[in-house]
């Protein structure tokens, strides 16, 4: 059926997107989607026809803040033709039936793994004024609906999701129930999206998925896309996230060796130093293993640095674990850590467990904070004075630009230039708790896209 025949008018669609990269991918190819029905994007929500929160479960209370947003819309609306109101994400998957029944202002809640559908519900919802939910687990009818339309993203540095859902079931994480088991996509479909990418003027790609190392379809691996995407010309700079540890593999840690374009920075999700709290989390490695990996790395890449995730509080955890989490960011000297009180996730294992007192595991937080923020300040002392190769995203402010260094830090710059989407070697000058920022070096040798 030819859809945009049914649906001629022009009308606009308003994206907010919460939580986790997999949403912002996922938002970015809905727009794609919906263009087939005539809804295009609008940056003003008070002008949409449709409207969409993308939803995330992961932190706590994810529904309270998704009914306290549905009331802002409701008043926002309350003097206008009310929009189609879609609730997507996560918590649609996890919650829909609660959503529709408590929120008549929904007319649709649609699960991580239904999007292809999205045009049949905004058009179905048009005609019959119902309420509609999806919630199945059918990512490969996803996917190789996704491959049929032209991913339209223009950014310098974007993300291609290659992997969704987990089947490693770590008893705080809510994933597998919100995105079902791991799939992998189609290999070559990959990298035509890539390509297609490219020659929009992306400049990086980061492969993105729940547990990304875990891509394998038709032997080929995570390693065989980054070899297959190094080869790609005007591709600058590959990523990828989120690593288990279970699955970074030999072959994956050879590639950081022998890719040049594969940045010299990996996100490795520990969440605690302590072997006892990782056996509860059924996190599937020790600390031991996860260091061998670190030094592997390591050995071949000496300038690599990580970042990582940890739970604070999690139930059980005595002051030796927490101390042991406090000797494990010491030792490692993670870049960038994102830290988190532990809250329970409802239907995962650990929702029933007894919680440790909220005064201690905020003063361990607090605490395991105050560790990571000096750590990182002092690796970014020594970024004075040193010459980064930086990417150029966007021009934030007249002669200002914003881009990233190898290692993912924000950099700001002047220039009387046009520097989007060119590689600069900048000399860091100064930094706050964000950004870095410097002059591009008179001397470097810039690399345009």
């Amino acid at each position: 059926m030819d859809l945009k025949s049914k649906n001629n008018l022009k009308k606009n669609i308003f994206i907010k997107t919460f939580g986790c990269q997999m949403n912002e991918y996922d938002s970015n190819r809905i727009l794609d989607i919906t263009k087939q029905i005539n809804y295009y994007p609008t940056k003003n929500r008070s002008k949409a026809d449709c409207l969409i929160i993308n939803t995330c479960h992961i932190r706590e209370k994810a529904t309270d803040k998704v009914f306290h947003d549905i009331g802002r819309i409701k008043k926002e609306f309350s003097q206008k033709r009310k929009p189609i109101l879609i609730i997507a994400g996560c918590v649609a998957q996890a919650e829909g039936d609660l959503l529709l029944r408590k929120e008549k202002y929904v007319d649709a809640v649609v699960g991580p793994q239904s999007y292809h559908k999205i045009n049949e519900i905004i058009m179905s919802v048009e005609k019959n004024n119902e309420t509609i939910e999806k919630a199945d687990f059918a990512a490969i009818e996803k996917f190789n609906f996704l491959d049929s339309i032209e991913n339209s993203n223009k950014k310098i540095s974007t993300l291609l999701t290659i992997q969704e859902g987990c089947d490693k079931f770590c008893k705080f994480c809510v994933v597998p129930y919100t995105r079902g088991p791991e799939y992998s996509r189609d290999f070559d479909k990959i990298i035509s999206e890539a390509n297609h990418l490219v020659s929009n003027g992306v400049r990086e790609i980061t492969l993105l998925g729940q547990n990304v190392n875990a891509y394998e379809r038709d032997n080929k691996k995570i390693s065989d896309l980054i070899k297959e995407l190094e080869g790609i010309k005007k591709l600058k700079r590959i990523r990828y996230t989120t690593s288990h540890p279970k699955d970074l593999t030999d072959d994956l840690i050879e590639v950081h060796k022998n890719c040049e374009k594969l940045m010299p920075v990996l996100h490795l999700p520990i969440q605690s130093g302590s072997d006892r709290i990782l056996k509860k989390m059924n996190r599937k490695h020790t600390i031991k293993e996860y260091l061998e990996k670190i030094e592997k790395l390591k050995k071949i890449k000496s300038n690599i640095q990580f970042t990582s995730d940890f739970i604070i509080g999690y139930p059980g955890e005595t002051d030796n674990d927490f101390l042991l989490s406090c000797e494990l960011l010491k030792k490692i000297k993670f870049i960038n850590v994102y830290s988190y009180i532990f809250s329970p996730r409802p239907g995962t294992p650990a929702d029933n467990l007894d919680l440790i007192d909220h005064l201690t595991a905020k003063n361990r937080l607090y605490i395991f904070q105050n560790i990571a923020s000096e750590i990182k300040e002092n690796y970014k002392k020594d970024l004075i004075n040193i010459k980064t190769k930086t990417l150029f995203e966007n021009e934030i402010s007249k002669n200002k630009y914003f881009g990233r260094d190898e290692y993912m830090n924000p950099v700001v710059v002047e220039s009387k230039i046009d520097i989007v989407g060119q590689i600069k070697n900048v000399l860091i000058s100064d930094f706050s708790k964000q950004t870095i920022y410097g002059k591009i070096s008179k001397e470097e040798k810039n690399i345009a896209a």
